[in-house]
């Protein structure tokens, strides 16, 4: 068995894709996925599972989510290992210990080419600073995120992907949660 994290995108925002987190809990062990372990209200599963592969998985999950509770989102999935690699990468360390709740780990659903994080830089009106490995983008928002017009959207149109965002505060809890 394969431990696993799953991030659902955009649930539980202000009157938007309401989910709980019981009920994905127990969708999880419907589906014959072990261990099932929320984090916080915004989509943050752990569990383990003998399919290995996260594309599998992320397939499974966005199907059963519509079925059974009506919800139709994206997931992003990766394993324990992979969660590692994601901390360890980190090319913001001096950040992530100054103001972790200004640096956000964006998972994607394909990696970006390096032309497309330039062009994304290019495209920052302020200050925040955009770093890519593999499917992640690793962004930090010196000024916060409310006011910053580096929104989700403009993010997964200059990457060419879609994507969900966590910021280390809870990148390093849901580690922590699938013993990564």
């Amino acid at each position: 068995m394969t431990t696993h994290i799953g991030l659902l995108r955009a649930v539980n925002l202000p009157g938007h894709n309401k989910v709980s987190m019981a009920e994905l809990r127990g969708l999880l062990a419907a589906l014959g996925l072990e261990n099932g372990q929320s984090l916080l209200q915004s989509g943050n599963l752990a569990f383990r599972s003998d399919v290995r592969s996260s594309s599998q998985l992320e397939t499974l999950l966005e199907q059963a989510v519509e079925k059974h509770l009506g919800l139709k989102t994206d997931f992003f999935v990766r394993t324990a290992a992979d969660w590692k690699v994601v901390i360890a990468g980190n090319p913001f360390s001096e950040e992530a210990e100054r103001d972790p709740g200004h640096l956000v780990v964006m998972f994607l659903s394909k990696a970006p080419d390096a032309a497309d994080v330039e062009a994304l830089q290019a495209a920052i009106k302020g200050r925040e600073i955009v770093r890519s490995a593999g499917r992640q983008a690793y962004i930090t928002y010196p000024d916060g995120i409310g006011e910053s017009k580096l929104t989700i959207t403009v993010i997964e149109k200059k990457l060419g992907s879609r994507g969900t965002g966590r910021n280390w505060n809870t990148v390093l809890k849901l580690g922590a949660l699938a013993g990564a």
